[in-house]
This record gives C-alpha cells, sequence and structure tokens, in this order.
C-alpha cells in the first residue's frame, strides 16, 4: 500500500469523529500530520476523543467544531465557520451514522435526514473551498446494507423520509435506504466533479463495533452487542478502507467509485442508476434549499 506523503498539516474535516470508526480514521490522520476537525454533536465525547488522540499521536493540531447533522441550521452554521476559519479543505470525511427512530430539527426521518441529507448539504456548501483547494477527495461512509435500500420518491415527498414504521426491522429497512442514498450521492458527485481535481469515494467499512445502534431499544441491544463483540471488526480495521481512499496514491481515475476490504467493488444494479442518481440529487437540493 502506497500512501500519499504527506509534506505539511493538510486540513482533514472528519464528521462524526468522537467516535469508533471516526475516532480510528481521525488518529491516523493526526499521525500523518494532518490538522484534524472533529466535527460532531458531542463535545464531552470531542474532548475525550481530542484527548486521547492528542496522547496517541503528539498532534497539538486536533480541534472540535460543533455539528449536528439532524438540523441544516447547524450544518449551515458550521460550514459558515469553517469557511471563515479555514483556507483549505484537503479532506471530507462523511463518516457520521445512526440507527434510530425519530425525526430531524426539520422534520426528516432522522436515519435520512442524518446519514444522506446533512452530508449531502455539507458536502455542497464546502465544495468551493475543495475545488479552490485542489487534489482533495470526500469520503462518505456506506455500507454493504446499500444492497436491500430502495428509494421511494413519492414516501419522500409525502412523508419526508425513506423508511416508515417503528420496530427494529423498519428502522434497519430505513438505514439500507440510506446507506444507498450515501452511494448514489457520490456516484452524482463524481460526475459534477469531472474537470476537477477533487475525487471521491463511498465506502463499506466492514461489520464494525461501533455505537451506531446506541438509539435502538434495550431488546435489540442485548441480542446485538454480544453477536458484536464475537463476530466484529474493531474501529480500527474498521477504518482501512477510509484511510485506503483518503491517502492511497493513484486512485483518482476510480473516483465514484464504492470500496470494500480496500478495493473498489461492484455495487447493485440500482446502486449505480444514473438516472436515480440525478433525481436523488436534485430532491435533495430542493429539500436542503440549494439551487
Amino acid at each position: 500500500m502506497v500512501w500519499v506523503d504527506v509534506a505539511y498539516s493538510f486540513p482533514a474535516l472528519t464528521v462524526g469523529g468522537n467516535t469508533g470508526i471516526g475516532k480510528a480514521t481521525a488518529l491516523h490522520l493526526a499521525r500523518k500530520g494532518a490538522r484534524v476537525i472533529l466535527a460532531c454533536r458531542n463535545r464531552n465525547k470531542a474532548a475525550a476523543a481530542i484527548a486521547e488522540i492528542e496522547t496517541q499521536t503528539g498532534s497539538t493540531d486536533v480541534i472540535y467544531v460543533h455539528l449536528d447533522l439532524a438540523s441544516l441550521k447547524s450544518v449551515r452554521s458550521f460550514a459558515e465557520t469553517f469557511l471563515k476559519t479555514e483556507s483549505r479543505l484537503d479532506l471530507l470525511i462523511n463518516n457520521a451514522g445512526l440507527v434510530a427512530d425519530g425525526r430531524t430539527e426539520d422534520g426528516y426521518g432522522i436515519e435520512f435526514g442524518v446519514n444522506h441529507l446533512g452530508h449531502f448539504l455539507l458536502t455542497n456548501l464546502l465544495l468551493e473551498r475543495m475545488k479552490k483547494t485542489g487534489g482533495g477527495r470526500v469520503i462518505t461512509l456506506s455500507s454493504m446494507a446499500h444492497r436491500w435500500g430502495h428509494i421511494d420518491f413519492n414516501a419522500l415527498v409525502a412523508n419526508k423520509d425513506l423508511g416508515t414504521g417503528r420496530y427494529s426491522w423498519q428502522f434497519f429497512h430505513a438505514y439500507c435506504n440510506s446507506k444507498l442514498c450515501n452511494v448514489l450521492f457520490t456516484h452524482e458527485l463524481a460526475e459534477r466533479l469531472k474537470g476537477t481535481d477533487v475525487t471521491c469515494y463511498s465506502v463499506h467499512p466492514g461489520v464494525v463495533r461501533t455505537e451506531l445502534s446506541r438509539n435502538v431499544g434495550l431488546w435489540q441491544k442485548i441480542f446485538i452487542q454480544p453477536v458484536a463483540w464475537l463476530l466484529f471488526l474493531d474501529p480500527e480495521m474498521g477504518a482501512q478502507t477510509t484511510l485506503h481512499c483518503a491517502l492511497q496514491e493513484g486512485i483518482e481515475p476510480l473516483s465514484g467509485k464504492y470500496f470494500s476490504c480496500c478495493e473498489a467493488q461492484e455495487v447493485s444494479a440500482h446502486a449505480r442508476d444514473d438516472k436515480v442518481a440525478l433525481k436523488l440529487w436534485e430532491v435533495s437540493e430542493k429539500l436542503c434549499g440549494l439551487g
């Protein structure tokens, strides 16, 4: 594996970088010399993550900026602050994700709103800065679960969500739908980035022990957690494909592709549908008030 040789403190924005895969990613980037910005909601967890990263890497260039992806107002506020304080952006890692019931501040289904729409708006607000910087990469964490996803635009318009119901399997179905959005978003983003030197990739990190299911019910946790400790990857291993897409030399021709196990992989037919990807982009623009 040949990773990019870093000769300066490049800014790396890790969304949801205070726990799990995001923290493991941030730690490695700090070790590589990046200026790491943890964009997340929980200040206390961010402070603990920063202390751990500083202790393990010796870096003094890790900062926290508040961001709540369940609020489009918060996303806009974060982007405004970032653009005022940071002159460049080399890496944007859309890492945050959850499995939960509920609604965002703007009334969208929480999984659709956080896992897709918040990242979509953030990326669009920061994209011109990345183009100005040159050579940047956008990495969005998806999942193999995208294979079971489906985009029902009528349901999205009617319910402001891609899933309905309160049972755990319905949460999971909504999660699959949001992960399909991540793949389609990256596919369309790559089309729009043609002619620039900014590239983008979607990532399946593996089945990893994280806090992804922290918002599910007690009985689901009782079932999930013992299985997770026995069979799932630890966050350090789960971060490897993200780091590959962030730092590997020579993968620029693979912009827009879906990566797993540090290699580009085929996606299901509905995850590479140009028309659906374009429609999702256009609908997402309207929902975010862009364009």
